[in-house]
């Protein structure tokens, strides 16, 4: 299902790129600027199962949207300086914000210097309990638990399941039914016992991954010296707001804040919502971000900014540069809003 629709995805944006549409649709539909959203930047892999591989970019293709933008004469600015725009309603010149999740290791490695090589500053929002070697990337442990099994035999609901992960075909189709058995969890507690449960049974050290993949405190205090860099808060767990009570919403948004502003002595006035989709942040936490004094708040709704984000400053959307679509040609496209346009049925709005 998922190729199904990475495939439908393709073939429209091959369709606005090679009828041109999308140069007739960029006046009414690009807004003022954009808000990108990136996860993992890092050399290819060459395994035939990457599940994940939608949240992963190669630093080559980082450098071509980064040489696009400075060609097509958009000012690639720091959250704090769209946040000035908006409020000023200033848009003599588009503007574009590069913001990844998570706080990887790779961010510093990879990206840092192509950020560098063009002088343009860009945010990365740190998950606290991955900084701290204790948070559970549950996505990654999947894939590393499906990638080294034949079969999975697991409970579901109360239901033995006997799942077939041998052969490639049969691990992407696997990773999906997990992925979804697990995002339908009520609370960080349940993933944490049963995607523990599962990986120890098969031999996988999901809290080891933490410490593996993303930046330590110690770490990102070097990191956030660089001017370029803007930290910014993405929860304490990495959990699914609108799944959990006000109370821990409220606690997963500020104390996040407080533990990075405690690591790195500096302000933290931006805040990415974990997953960010419509199932993960709405109204609620949206007011939720407003009230704990964030400058920005942003999702991963699909969209354009536009003058009128600036009475919604904590529900700013983003366009992902994914990792199935790393094609240069298609930047103009993706970039004109024709895609988003069409995917929120032609509003220029989505904060609700």
């Amino acid at each position: 299902m998922k190729r199904f629709k990475n495939n439908v995805i393709r073939a429209g944006l091959g369709a606005l790129y090679f009828t041109g549409a999308h140069h007739a649709l960029r006046p009414i539909f690009a807004g003022v600027g954009t808000i990108f959203v990136l996860h993992h930047v890092r050399p290819p892999r060459d395994d035939g199962f990457q599940p994940n591989h939608h949240l992963e970019v190669t630093p080559d293709f980082l450098r071509a949207t980064l040489g696009y933008l400075r060609a097509s004469r958009t000012d690639i600015v720091s959250l704090d300086e769209a946040h000035r725009r908006l409020a000023e309603q200033d848009f003599s010149r588009r503007f574009a914000c590069l913001t990844l999740d998570d706080g990887y290791r790779d961010n510093r490695d990879f990206a840092l210097p192509l950020f560098r090589e063009f002088e343009a500053p860009f945010t990365v929002y740190v998950t606290s309990d991955f900084a701290q070697g204790i948070g559970r990337l549950w996505w990654v442990a999947l894939e590393r638990l499906i990638a080294k099994t034949e079969r999975i035999e697991l409970s579901i609901d109360g239901v033995e399941e006997r799942i077939d992960t041998a052969g490639d075909a049969a691990k992407q189709a696997a990773f999906e039914r997990l992925h979804r058995w697990v995002r339908a969890m009520s609370g960080d507690d349940e993933v944490a016992r049963e995607v523990s449960a599962l990986c120890a049974r098969y031999g996988i050290d999901d809290l080891a991954i933490s410490r593996e993949l993303c930046m330590p405190w110690d770490e990102l205090r070097a990191f956030a010296e660089d001017p370029l860099v803007t930290i910014g808060a993405h929860g304490i767990t990495h959990s699914n707001l609108a799944k959990q009570s006000e109370v821990i919403a409220k606690h997963e948004i500020t104390y996040s804040r407080k533990c990075i502003e405690a690591a790195l002595q500096r302000p933290t006035e931006h805040l990415a919502y974990p997953y960010g989709d419509k199932a993960a942040a709405g109204a609620r936490e949206f007011a939720l971000a407003q009230k704990a004094g964030f400058k920005t708040a942003v999702t991963t709704r699909p969209g354009m900014v536009f003058a009128e984000n600036a009475g919604h400053l904590t529900a700013l959307p983003r366009l992902s540069l994914n990792g199935n679509y790393q094609d240069e040609r298609l930047l103009p496209v993706l970039t004109s809003g024709a895609a988003t346009a069409m995917w929120n049925g032609f509003r220029r709005i989505d904060a609700a």
